[in-house]
């Protein structure tokens, strides 16, 4: 079956066009930057080696189109080309009669010396090579080409792409963000106190048994996500108008912090929403900046920053948000900002826990051969 491009591009290879163009761009800015602080590094150098050799344009190609690849880490790209460099000497000098042995044997030791180094690098074999080929007449001053143009361009090209990442947005040299600990413990966020866990990855990494393109914390990241999106298609069809409580205990922007204070306690609430005239949401209040503030009133005191829903939002929105531990509640509103009702944790819990009775149920009907009923 044949694919266009634009079918390739949704399918098989799903980086979005404008990643394509920005890669491209920081190799079309990177490369001369590198050749050109090579020769103001270099110049009078008496060393007639070219600065910008071709196994730097393959290192760019990494560097600039997949700077989350530990392939094109700075340690992979600096320490793969120099350490290949070397090898690609050494394997020069000893079987110089033999120039196609000499290769051979030069990008061999190159993988394994990258390899246990913890720096593979795939142009690191074309560098290799080269060195192999045309380091033998030179003899031991090819040395030299170890630290320059291979160590310097290398290194040059890596700041070249830590500037223009940072220039776009990039994440160079990569790191996956630890997910955030809002109350700076121990503990394990609560998305990740159930599922897979590191030591899942490793024995699944260890069975497969052959290299990924990809750091254990990226493949974490990746089916976490991939964990969420299964959910969201799971819950996509419970809405937030379907759980929220629509009898809604809020307070008055103006009223009074003690009266306010007074209400929360009357009705056992921590918490409750604070509307103007016009129901419009405008924060929630607690007890405790109540207690802090209950000379004043309850506009001096109110958390500007609350969530908020549509009724039509599906309750996979709220995973989230629920359970990242800022938020205990999501308040559900129209497009005019007023209030319609309210999420509280305790309900998303609820409605969850009702889903997964009933798609166990469904599981053992189907596995018995029977019907499926409804999902609520």
């Amino acid at each position: 079956m044949q694919h266009t491009f634009s079918q390739v591009l949704r399918g098989r290879n799903p980086i979005r066009p404008a990643d394509i163009l920005r890669s491209g761009l920081g190799a079309l800015l990177g490369i001369p930057a590198t050749g050109l602080l090579a020769h103001l590094i270099t110049s009078g150098h008496p060393s007639a080696l070219p600065l910008l050799i071709p196994p730097i344009g393959a290192s760019a190609v990494l560097a600039f189109a997949v700077p989350a690849s530990p392939l094109a880490q700075p340690r992979a790209i600096i320490g793969g080309n120099m350490i290949s460099a070397l090898v690609g000497v050494t394997c020069a000098l000893i079987f110089h009669a033999h120039p196609a042995l000499a290769a051979a044997v030069a990008v061999a030791f190159a993988i394994i010396a990258m390899s246990l180094l913890g720096c593979l690098h795939p142009p690191g074999g074309a560098v290799a090579l080269g060195a192999a080929l045309v380091a033998g007449p030179i003899g031991a001053a090819s040395y030299a080409s170890v630290f320059v143009p291979v160590g310097l361009c290398s290194t040059l090209l890596v700041l070249s792409a830590m500037t223009y990442a940072r220039a776009v947005g990039r994440s160079y040299p990569h790191r996956v963000a630890p997910p955030p600990n809002v109350h700076d413990t121990r503990d394990a966020p609560p998305l990740q106190r159930v599922g897979f866990t590191a030591a899942d990855i490793d024995q699944a990494l260890a069975h497969y048994g052959e290299l990924l393109d990809v750091d254990r914390e990226d493949l974490d990241a990746l089916f976490r996500e991939v964990e969420l999106q299964a959910h969201r298609r799971i819950h996509a069809r419970i809405l937030c108008s379907d759980i929220m409580s629509r009898d809604v205990l809020s307070v008055d922007l103006h009223q009074s912090a003690e009266s306010a204070l007074a209400y929360l306690r009357r009705h056992d609430l921590r918490s409750a929403p604070v509307i103007d005239a016009d129901r419009r949401v405008v924060g929630m209040v607690r007890r405790a900046e109540l207690q802090t503030g209950r000379e004043g009133p309850v506009e001096a005191v109110l958390d500007p920053f609350v969530h908020k829903v549509r009724p039509g939002t599906a309750i996979e929105a709220l995973l989230p948000i629920l359970s990242s531990g800022t938020a205990h509640e999501a308040l559900v509103v129209d497009e005019h900002r007023v209030l319609l009702g309210i999420i509280t944790q305790t309900d998303l819990l609820g409605v969850l826990y009702r889903a997964h009775i009933v798609e166990a149920v469904a599981l053992q009907r189907v596995q018995d051969g029977g019907a499926i009923d409804p999902v609520i």
